[in-house]
């Protein structure tokens, strides 16, 4: 699994909950979304980490932002679609 380094990760997650959709805006890159649930995903390449943002269309919503890991359900619509790391396929 490819993580972000310890401290730019730590970094990160410490913002506040709109510093980090900013921060992902404008320093990472748009790469994909999927239908998940009640969810589109958005996956975005952000300094050399893949992460969701989660966003609940009902509610207009981001309820959350997390790094991509090994979930398999959620791998194969992306790798369907776009060829992942192979730590991360």
């Amino acid at each position: 699994m490819r993580m972000l380094g310890t401290m730019i990760w730590k970094q990160f997650i410490e913002l506040p909950f709109k510093d980090k959709i900013r921060e992902l805006y404008e320093e990472g890159s748009f790469i994909m979304s999927i239908r998940y649930y009640g969810y589109k995903i958005n996956l975005y390449l952000y300094k050399g980490q893949y992460v969701e943002v989660f966003y609940n269309h009902k509610l207009d919503l981001i309820e959350r932002i997390e790094p991509l890991v090994g979930n398999p359900t959620r791998m194969k619509f992306y790798s369907d679609q776009i060829k992942l790391p192979k730590d991360l396929a």
